[in-house]
């Protein structure tokens, strides 16, 4: 049997196909588009019309790609950018109507789950740690250890968001950077009481930005062949030093930084350095499993 998963993220959407066998799943088709379906959404609160149409022709590819491999059981799940949108069940209903595609929309309680049940089958969780998935209308945090998570929340600090509301020079200026920080110290004081309390040593990274950390790091990983690999933290901290001060035209320079984030990655790489500073975290985990592999196991 084939099954699959759909991921309607703020930025990307992915599609994930897998061959159901007796006691193990495989992975047979994967891709992502760079939808942008949270382009200026702060501004009315709203897909608007040009993402909305790239959203629907999207997802008629993969309803082409889900005919041709036979896909019995799919779940399509929707987060932040539709979640947060005032037209988000007008997008549902004309995905529904024009490619069959139900799409459920998951409050961050859910996504949060899933995020670590993909993470965990990456096998990325080797004591006590903290999970991050930074979206783009919607950043993910949940700690945990092999036992199982102890707190999990998402708040509405997604890369693109921010980007929206504070990136306003180039390269970002020292004030905006300050703006960012005082925001991150504001939303995300729950964490870091939390966090400091819990003790862990560990970040581990779910999938987007943090693969683009490895990749431009070391050339010559192939994070479509590995379910998680370490980041060096030093090696992070200097990629992160020279991506917040370099310039749009000097980041979009930088071998396998792609497009979507080369301005997004500022802001992710703001998020992932106030974590690391303030809960003091040693090292650095990437899992290239993430939301759709979670959405996948509860297939499985």
């Amino acid at each position: 049997m084939k099954i699959a998963a759909i991921d309607l993220g703020t930025n990307t959407f992915h599609l994930i196909i897998a061959e159901q066998a007796e006691s193990e799943m495989k992975i047979i088709y994967k891709t992502n588009k760079p939808i942008k379906l949270g382009e200026d959404i702060t501004k009315e609160n709203k897909i608007i019309p040009t993402a909305f149409e790239r959203g629907i022709n999207c997802l008629k590819e993969f309803k082409a790609t889900l005919d041709q491999y036979g896909v019995t059981k799919i779940r399509a799940v929707a987060t932040s950018g539709v979640r947060s949108a005032s037209n988000g069940k007008d997008f549902i209903d004309t995905v529904k109507e024009e490619t069959g595609i139900l799409i459920d929309i998951i409050d961050g309680e859910e996504e949060a789950n899933l995020i670590y049940e993909g993470v965990k089958y990456s096998g990325a969780i080797q004591g006590k740690s903290l999970i991050m998935d930074i979206g783009g209308g919607s950043t993910e945090f949940i700690f945990c250890d092999n036992k199982g998570f102890y707190w999990k929340k998402s708040f509405d600090i997604g890369a693109a968001r921010l980007m929206q509301k504070f990136f306003k020079s180039d390269p970002i200026s020292l004030e905006d950077q300050e703006q960012i920080k005082i925001h991150l110290k504001e939303n995300l004081a729950e964490l870091i009481e939390f966090g400091k309390d819990f003790g862990a040593t560990t970040l581990i990274g779910s999938a987007g930005a943090f693969e683009t950390y490895a990749e431009v790091i070391d050339p010559a990983i192939n994070i479509h062949e590995i379910p998680n690999s370490l980041i060096d933290i030093d090696a992070y901290h200097q990629l992160s030093k020279k991506l917040i001060g370099s310039s749009h035209q000097e980041r979009s320079e930088i071998p396998n930084l792609i497009p979507l984030r080369v301005d997004m990655i500022v802001m992710a790489s703001m998020i992932t350095d106030y974590v690391l500073a303030e809960l003091n975290l040693k090292t650095i985990i990437l899992s290239t499993y993430d939301l759709k592999m979670g959405v996948l196991q509860k297939l499985y």
